[in-house]
């Protein structure tokens, strides 16, 4: 017996409007019942395959303890432009830098935060790293 993916979850405070951040991030568009204010919000993967995005609705207190205990987190890839131009992409959809680990080379990633502080990694495209 196996088990597949099917959700990957983000505690947070406001489910439906950092699913908006995440959507604009990567392209995964809502699903269709989600509302604002609902206690969870779900980013459905475009090939209808992959594993979800869910963020659902915790106490404040609760996020403090998952962000201590942080164990996991996303690293996303551009697909059609250079890491650093979505960098700058994200900044303006909402995101800050938390660290830069951009080498001279033009190796290395951004490790950014989210609107409520999720950190994530962007790294280099597909073509960057031919």
């Amino acid at each position: 017996m196996t088990a597949l993916i099917r959700h990957i979850t983000v505690d947070c405070a406001d489910p439906y409007s950092l699913a908006g951040f995440w959507s604009e991030a990567t392209g995964y568009p809502r699903h269709p019942s989600d509302e604002p204010g609902a206690d969870q919000a779900l980013l459905v993967a475009p090939d209808g395959e992959g594993p979800g995005l869910l963020f659902a609705r915790v106490p404040a207190e609760k996020i403090g303890e998952s962000r201590a205990g942080r164990r996991i987190h996303l690293d996303i890839m551009p697909t059609d432009g250079t890491r650093d131009a979505e960098v700058e992409r994200l900044k303006k959809a909402g995101a800050t830098e938390f660290e830069d680990h951009r080498n001279a080379d033009g190796t290395g990633w951004v490790t950014m935060a989210d609107p409520e502080g999720n950190l994530f990694c962007v790294e280099r495209s597909a073509a960057e790293r031919v």
